[in-house]
């Protein structure tokens, strides 16, 4: 569960504990004992907003980078063997490998 989404679940939870009190504030009426748990959700509803304030702002996820492919064809050069000292003057076939080499 995100921590936007944890937040959001704690804020509901505090708001039904409110609402609790405020059915046995009417029922035991206004004692020192209740107004103290009052008090104690009051601060709790403050500390839940300092943290809402603190998380940042939830972003939709980003998605993965594309890199455009242009459609026009690739230099030949790219494919001929002088383009690449690596292969000893041939180029290696895509997944065949050079001429002249065997796998192992």
């Amino acid at each position: 569960m995100p921590l936007h989404d944890d937040l959001t679940a704690a804020q509901r939870s505090l708001d039904e504990l409110v609402r609790s009190l405020g059915l046995l504030e009417e029922r035991l009426g206004s004692g020192l004992e209740v107004r103290r748990v009052r008090t104690d959700a009051g601060h709790l509803r403050e500390s839940l907003a300092l943290l809402r304030a603190a998380v940042p702002a939830a972003r939709p996820a980003a998605g993965p980078d594309l890199v455009t492919i242009s459609d026009t064809p690739y230099d030949t050069a790219l494919w001929s063997s002088a383009a690449s000292s690596a292969t000893d003057g041939y180029v290696d076939d895509e997944g065949i490998g050079a001429r002249d080499r065997h796998a192992p």
